[in-house]
């Protein structure tokens, strides 16, 4: 009879277990009234972008469980790929449309510190979502992440942020970023369930406080899914095979022994790098040139010619160096043993033939530890090979590049388009600044201070009143 009793009780409680947590979420989590403009679709879209984290959340992680082959080769990893970039897009579009509502009807007034809370991760998410292209592994991860560089180190970030490191990004990307935006948006949540949904601040709107139509609510979620899936399915995340050393050097082995040359002489782009920080200090000349070389003659032998270069002096190496330049040039034969003379050519001819093998790329690699691919992607770049690939899919910054489709030609997926404004001001009141990265972060940390402190500065919060902005999302009481 006991144990009849206690299954009887245990019965019972788990029959009661979903009715509970149904009343726990609808009477600790949910907003259950609010006034009646809060059921329109306007007000919605805190939720969907809600939605669309959870959605990231889910495809980031079964992405980061099967691995970058998996999402960039797989079917199903591809269609994954594409909804956690098409979520990723309309997460930053329901933000958008979030903040401005709560601008327009100056719901920031009332609600200081979730303003400056949702401000704070407007900001992360538009980074976040420019470090997630950095990590998808195809040509366009190669342009974005030496553009956005460019960005972090004008402002002097980048002995701190180095997107060029894929470790220290997918760490940033995948760990730290969500972390942080959960938490925020779980603290915004919760000020805005403590105070509710704004009331107008004019005696002149039409409203009531009505019961909230959470199924509403949902209906439009799932539509907000439905929809990603299916873009996602008819349009998927593009994937330009991303260019390899060896690829180029077998193509084109000249362009690769030019590069070698400069690199040697120090007249490299990432030689000669200065964006108001120099995070590139290490000797382009070691790495690139004479430690590969020196493994070469480990494995080959041969006699090392870098011995006979350093004994001439300084006039004599210049004229080597230009020598062996014009050489390439001429698209000399990658020959070890010319008959030129000239120590410095059998020295790159080596070394182009490691490149050729495949040997060199991989040593690049592994002379900075912890999957840090810097040394590879900044001899790719200063090869040329990017910034003409990228000219040729209408990648280039001044041709707003970074708001376009990375295959070129489309307008679909439009990535970052929120970078247009960043772009036309680049290509207009900066274009001819030396400084820009820099003074385009400073302008762009003005704004942003600006729009944190909105609540608290006077006449400009008073803008979106005088613009009547509220009259789009309130009704407005009718004379009599």
């Amino acid at each position: 009879m006991g144990y009849k009793g206690n299954r009887k009780r245990d019965e019972l409680t788990f029959s009661n277990l979903i009715p509970t947590i149904k009343s726990i979420v609808h009477d600790q989590i949910y907003i259950n009234y609010l006034p009646s403009y809060g059921n329109t679709i306007f007000y919605s879209f805190g939720f969907l972008l809600l939605t669309c984290f959870a959605l990231l959340v889910v495809t980031g992680l079964t992405m980061v469980f099967f691995g970058p082959l998996w999402w960039a080769n797989n079917p199903v990893g591809v269609y994954i790929r594409s909804i956690h970039m098409w979520a990723a897009q309309a997460f930053v579009l329901f933000l958008f449309l979030h903040v401005f509502v709560v601008f327009s009807t100056s719901a920031f007034k009332k609600q200081k510190i979730p303003w400056v809370i949702g401000s704070i991760i407007l900001f992360i998410a538009i980074i976040q979502v420019e470090f997630g292209y950095g990590l998808r592994g195809d040509f366009g991860t190669l342009y974005r992440v030496i553009a956005g560089q460019d960005f972090w180190n004008g402002n002097f970030l980048g002995f701190f942020v180095n997107v060029l490191n894929y470790g220290q990004l997918y760490g940033i990307h995948t760990v730290l970023v969500p972390a942080v935006l959960a938490t925020l948006i779980a603290i915004h949540f919760l000020l805005v369930r403590k105070h509710g949904i704004s009331k107008p601040y004019r005696k002149d709107i039409e409203y009531k406080i009505v019961e909230a139509d959470h199924r509403m609510l949902f209906i439009r979620a799932g539509v907000a899914v439905i929809a990603i899936l299916f873009i996602a399915l008819v349009i998927p995340s593009p994937f330009v095979p991303p260019p390899t050393i060896r690829g180029i050097a077998q193509n084109n082995p000249y362009m690769i022994a030019q590069t070698l040359v400069q690199e040697f002489n120090h007249t490299s782009g990432t030689a000669t790098y200065f964006d108001s920080i120099d995070p590139y200090t290490y000797d382009t000349r070691t790495v690139y040139v004479s430690g590969p070389y020196n493994d070469y003659l480990t494995i080959r032998g041969g006699t090392n010619m870098t011995n006979e270069f350093y004994l001439a002096n300084a006039t004599t190496q210049l004229r080597d160096i230009n020598l062996a330049y014009d050489y390439f040039a001429r698209n000399g034969s990658i020959n070890i043993s010319p008959a030129s003379g000239d120590p410095l050519i059998p020295i790159v001819s080596a070394v182009v033939v490691m490149a050729q093998s495949g040997t060199y790329g991989p040593l690049l690699k592994e002379d900075l530890p912890g999957n840090n691919p810097t040394y590879y992607i900044r001899f790719l770049y200063d090869t040329g090979y990017i910034n003409n690939e990228a000219t040729a899919l209408g990648l280039q910054l001044n041709q707003y590049g970074m708001v376009k489709d990375d295959a070129g030609n489309g307008i679909a997926p439009l990535n970052t388009w929120w970078m247009l404004p960043y772009n036309v001001m680049d290509n207009t009141i900066l274009a001819n600044d030396p400084n820009q990265d820099r003074d385009g972060g400073i302008i762009l940390g003005i704004l942003w201070l600006v729009f944190v402190t909105l609540p608290w500065l006077p006449y400009v919060n008073k803008i979106p009143d005088k613009l009547r902005l509220y009259r789009l999302f309130w009704k407005v009481k009718t004379k009599k």
